[in-house]
């Protein structure tokens, strides 16, 4: 099998890295005119820098505002809306759900993708998939593309004006990619793009995980200030680019097939994918029987900044046997990434998995230490 690595044709990431949009576009060979998916928050924050940027680069664009789900009903609209305005790049502004939207927009026309999030909640921005719901937000269907995005420009300016959970979420869709990556790589199973891991993609989800470590709650601190720190900064491009990098060339597990299976409960639709994904995690390392020490890192580190660790966290409390057979058989679906596990997982195994983690984080949480006990010889 061979190795393939893949990421965007550029990244670039900095203070007020919008107002430079237009001439990264240009620099790149791209054209107008651009139909811009955007947000509202996206819409309200950089309008004005839109209006400067593209009129200096000489192109003409168009707002397509974002209904709000990436469903294949909004993707079809965003369609219809890029094809009137003859455009010629796509560019997204805004959360996961939003450049997941775009990124369909652009791969059924044919056309260049820009990314340009506005928040850290997720690792989405450098991959070449969409992850698509329903209307009800459950997870119907991930969409794999030829390519990756011509551009991810990250404007750590407005990013830091975004609220502390989104970017907590986005530690949580990261915490997951060393994990996910080490399944992938020790069972020698393919990558999202269809061949085995480098051991670049490796090193950088080994990098993601210690810079999360390191950094996760300073970030916070300097969200708190909306200051751009160092910290904010290294933090950003983890979440971002790292955690892009490492689950897209390394490949995915059980957290994230778990994250798809609690999509199935109503309860936790009001929880971020990256919230859900840190929950999945717990689960995998219970499903994995990972020693008692990485266990406690990972709750450690959720605990410290603000994940969820218990199914009270994700918004399911006390769930029914029904509920979470539910999950498991959802998390558990014929192609799904649990199957990378060096273990046959059964519908059954997750649930008991589920329990497993959902007692650790209890027990966690009311150990007066705040870890578990240590692994016995």
């Amino acid at each position: 099998m061979l190795k393939v690595f893949c990421a965007p044709a550029r990244y670039t990431q900095g203070p007020r890295a919008t107002e430079q949009l237009g001439a990264e576009i240009r620099n790149l060979g791209l054209d107008g005119p651009a139909v811009i998916v955007a947000g509202r928050s996206a819409i309200r924050l950089l309008s004005e820098t839109w209006g400067r940027t593209f009129a200096e680069a000489g192109m003409k664009y168009q707002v397509f505002p974002f209904a709000g789900e990436c469903t294949a009903a909004e993707i079809r609209r965003g369609g219809e809306a890029a094809r009137a305005a003859n455009a010629r790049v796509v560019i997204a502004a805004g959360g996961g759900k939003v450049l997941d939207t775009a990124r369909a927009i652009a791969a059924d026309l044919s056309l260049p993708i820009v990314n340009c999030p506005t928040i850290a909640s997720s690792d989405a921005p450098c991959s070449a998939l969409s992850v698509i719901y329903t209307d009800e937000g459950i997870v119907e269907e991930y969409r794999i593309y030829r390519r990756n995005p011509d551009l991810v420009l990250v404007d750590t300016s407005i990013i830091a004006k975004s609220p502390v959970r989104l970017l907590v979420a986005g530690m949580g869709d990261a915490l997951a990619t060393l994990f996910e990556a080490k399944v992938c790589v020790e069972g020698g199973v393919k990558n999202m793009r269809g061949g085995a891991s480098t051991r670049s993609a490796l090193a950088l989800a080994e990098l993601c995980y210690r810079t999360l470590l390191a950094d996760g709650e300073a970030a916070i601190e300097a969200l708190r200030q909306q200051e751009p720190t160092e910290s904010l900064e290294r933090l950003i491009e983890a979440n971002t680019l790292l955690s892009g990098l490492g689950f897209e060339s390394s490949g995915l597990a059980a957290a994230h097939a778990i994250h798809n299976g609690l999509t199935s409960a109503p309860g936790t639709h009001d929880y971020m994918h990256g919230e859900k994904v840190a929950f999945g995690l717990i689960c995998q390392l219970m499903l994995e029987s990972q020693p008692q020490s990485v266990v406690n890192e990972v709750l450690t580190f959720s605990s410290s900044v603000g994940l969820p660790v218990t199914f009270a966290d994700i918004g399911i409390g006390n769930p029914s046997e029904e509920l979470l057979e539910i999950v498991a058989r959802r998390a558990t679906a014929p192609g799904e990434t649990i199957h990378n596990e060096p273990i046959t997982v059964t519908p059954e195994l997750v649930v008991e998995a589920l329990r497993a983690a959902n007692s650790a984080g209890l027990r966690f949480g009311n150990s007066s230490t705040g870890a578990l006990a240590p692994d016995r010889p």
